[in-house]
């Protein structure tokens, strides 16, 4: 493991030397490029807006040799070298290219001659920890869309000591600015620390889940995102992701759960909640309740007139209005 600090050069071992001849992909050759992922640069070959040593391309599948000249509309591109790289974020930085209030960003702690990178994910300005950074698009894709699932594990520090009969709630989720929240792992550390996985990426999801449920989150650091962590790399530095390490990123790997996740039970629903075999038995019925039932579609105020009548019933139906007296005088029914 190499770590470097913002003046250190980067080591690209990958890059061919001069007079090497190799091919890529037109598609994979503008997304090295800085262009965007695999998919937008598609776009932007099927409206014909590539040409390849003065010929217009719209063939996903061709090939790119390095001598070639390649444009897009009227620039040309080139292919730069691929950056796959985490950086510990310290606090007090923000997580953007240009800030207009001024503030520091993490791109000060980058190697100027990097070509240009980009962040995947974000971390408040109070949080610090593990970010990745790359001017890889489908790497970035399959970070942060919603259907890939990968486990991003922190420390965090909270004012008071954890009730664990808040642990069900926050592992089952609830509204929270921006959507619906869960965590999928909380584990308690030694001195209010919280070990806390999650899954998704709502903003400030962490603080505002923990706010919602009377906590003050006093420290938040990101360890790990899949099954890259962050280990002993030192606040303000960065280090280059193996090969191996960006193929689990591709792959959305996560270390296994621990023993007691695995131990938890889930929480009933409330289909689970009384089975059938086990349902309630009825409640008995009363000799009232065993009297001859209403023709069906109508209530017992309704009868019909086949019905047995009642003092003051005229014809099967209620009497008409009368005042208050003569309705208690003349009502001889029990209630």
């Amino acid at each position: 493991m190499r770590l470097c600090s913002r003046n250190s050069r980067l080591p690209i071992a990958s890059r061919p030397s001069r007079g090497t001849s190799y091919l890529m992909r037109l598609n994979r050759y503008l997304a090295a490029a800085g262009l965007g992922s695999r998919r937008n640069v598609e776009e932007l070959i099927r409206s014909g807006r590539v040409r390849i040593n003065g010929h217009l391309v719209e063939d996903l599948a061709t090939q790119v040799n390095p001598q070639d000249v390649v444009k897009v509309g009227n620039r040309v591109v080139r292919a730069q070298a691929t950056i796959h790289a985490i950086l510990n974020k310290p606090r007090g930085y923000v997580v953007t290219s240009d800030d207009e209030h001024d503030r520091k960003t993490i791109y000060e702690l980058l190697p100027t001659g990097w070509p240009r990178v980009f962040h995947v994910g974000r971390l408040d300005k109070d949080s610090e920890g593990m970010l990745i950074v790359t001017n890889d698009g489908d790497l970035s894709l399959a970070l942060t869309h919603p259907r890939y699932k990968i486990d991003k594990e922190y420390e965090v520090g909270i004012d008071k000591p954890f009730d664990p009969e808040h642990r069900e709630k926050l592992l089952r989720g609830f509204h929270i600015q921006g959507g619906r929240a869960k965590m999928e792992e909380i584990q308690e550390l030694k001195g209010l620390r919280l070990r806390i996985i999650l899954r998704q990426g709502l903003k400030r999801q962490i603080r505002l889940m923990l706010y919602e449920m009377g906590y003050e989150v006093t420290y938040l650091r990101r360890v790990r995102i899949g099954m890259v962590e962050l280990g002993q790399l030192h606040l303000g530095e960065w280090r280059l992701l193996s090969a191996a390490e960006v193929t689990s990123l591709r792959k959305g790997e996560s270390p296994a759960p621990s023993p007691a996740r695995e131990s938890r039970p889930n929480p009933p629903r409330d289909r689970d909640r009384a089975p059938a075999s086990e349902a309630p038995a009825p409640r008995a019925r009363s000799t009232e309740d065993r009297g001859p039932k209403p023709p069906r579609g109508r209530s017992r105020d309704h009868r019909s007139d086949s019905a047995p009548k009642a003092n003051g019933d005229r014809g099967g139906r209620r009497p008409g209005p009368r005042g208050p007296r003569e309705a208690r005088r003349n009502d001889t029914s029990r209630w």
